[in-house]
């Protein structure tokens, strides 16, 4: 699980290596930088951009034209978007959830879908239909860690190298894929993959339609590269380095897991003033009806267990809790931002019966266990919950 490669920052700290020499981008260059000369193709968490609300105006402007291919505004029918959480092998829960929700016969076509760490690796796939729910069975029951990742001696930026994983992305997500998704995109359909920009401390959300619209050798590099640093939880796995563009000089960027800054996001905060844009456009803002499903990879409740006097298991269980706890608060702000625009929300995650036996990081029998878990429940109905974990209680 992710809390056990967080393990080494409390017990092997002192360890160090050789460091690479970096052209680290000014703060203040930031926002201006492009990787490979692409334009608008990201937003950093936290500050309005103009690009992406641009973006969402056209598209609600395209649906309120009756224009769009998903719903008309005169007949309020729903706009459904999906937010993707991170968990690591806990995915295969989400996985199985999405099968089994075809399996139903009830899951909505999304017009936005949102991915962080192993929903990066699931956010794509999903966004592209039940007709690609094969592989989202294959990668989260089919391998182990030895698949995935690899020790590496000696230590320099990580304890593993993630050289494995980077096949299965490149396996994954290859250019059929990558045309199939800007073809939806093509279509008014949104998919953004949240990393960490750990110089800044801040997400970056990524457009991956647009890249993928590209379509080119560049971006479906770029596509993949985004992807790896999601999943890439820091310490245990190498941060991705991706080379940008700014005032003519080029410079380096090191993202990880989007997990560190987020566990599960939208876009509210770079859409800052969007309903002041949607008024100027002449969109009316009250016709806009609105679904998210949020699928948290991990627990929400309180899971009670006798911890050993050990520094090694307090410090498991101290990350373990502080991880489960920055979920629930993010779960609180999407909740929030569906209150805020009367939205309606929508969450699953994995029930507090469930108890793992996971012998490894990635260990197949209990992925395949959380992947039968997550079919069962969506495939007879899921019983959504309609609030964060504590509120239920408040009605």
């Amino acid at each position: 699980m992710i809390k056990r490669f967080y393990l080494v920052i409390f017990l092997l700290f002192f360890i160090s290596g050789c460091a690479s020499v970096r052209h680290a981008i000014p703060p203040e260059l930031l926002s201006s930088a492009r990787v490979f000369g692409m334009q608008d193709i990201r937003a950093f968490s936290g500050s309005p951009s103009d690009s992406f609300k641009r973006d969402f105006v056209e598209l609600l402007e395209q649906e309120e034209k009756g224009e769009g291919s998903f719903f008309n505004f005169n007949s309020k029918q729903t706009l459904y978007m999906l937010a993707i959480s991170g968990g690591a092998a806990e995915g295969a829960y989400g996985a199985g959830l999405l099968s089994g929700w075809s399996e139903s016969g009830t899951r909505p076509i999304f017009k936005v879908v949102t991915g962080i760490s192993t929903g990066a690796i699931i956010a794509p796939i999903a966004f592209l239909g039940s007709k690609h729910d094969y592989k989202l069975k294959e990668f989260y029951t089919k391998y182990s860690t030895r698949d995935v990742v690899r020790i590496r001696i000696p230590f320099v930026n990580s304890f593993a190298n993630t050289r494995p994983l980077e096949r299965l992305i490149e396996k994954y997500f290859d250019a059929e894929l990558m045309e199939e998704i800007s073809v939806e995109y093509n279509k008014g359909r949104r998919l953004y993959i949240g990393t960490t920009n750990l110089d800044a401390q801040r997400l970056v959300i990524w457009d991956m339609g647009k890249i993928a619209s590209i379509g080119d050798d560049k971006a479906l590099k770029l596509f993949r590269k985004v992807i790896l640093a999601s999943a890439s939880i820091p310490i245990a796995f190498p941060p991705v380095y991706l080379n940008v563009e700014a005032n003519d000089k080029t410079y380096d960027e090191m993202h990880v897991d989007g997990g560190i800054t987020r566990q599960v996001f939208f876009l509210h905060d770079v859409l800052q003033g969007f309903d002041k844009a949607l008024k100027e456009k002449g969109v009316d803002a009250s016709k806009i009806k609105y679904a998210i499903y949020v699928i948290r990879n991990g627990y929400v409740d309180p899971l009670y267990k006798e911890v050993p006097d050990r520094l090694s298991a307090i410090a498991e269980r101290a990350v373990d809790t502080i991880i489960n706890a920055q979920g629930i608060g993010d779960l609180y702000q999407l909740y929030v931002f569906t209150k805020y625009g009367k939205g309606d929300f929508n969450l699953a995650y994995i029930p507090a019966t469930h108890v793992s036996k996971a012998k490894e990081l990635f260990d197949p029998v209990e992925m395949q266990g959380l992947f039968d878990l997550g079919f069962k429940e969506a495939s007879g109905g899921y019983p959504w919950r309609k609030r964060p974990p504590g509120l239920e209680l408040s009605q």
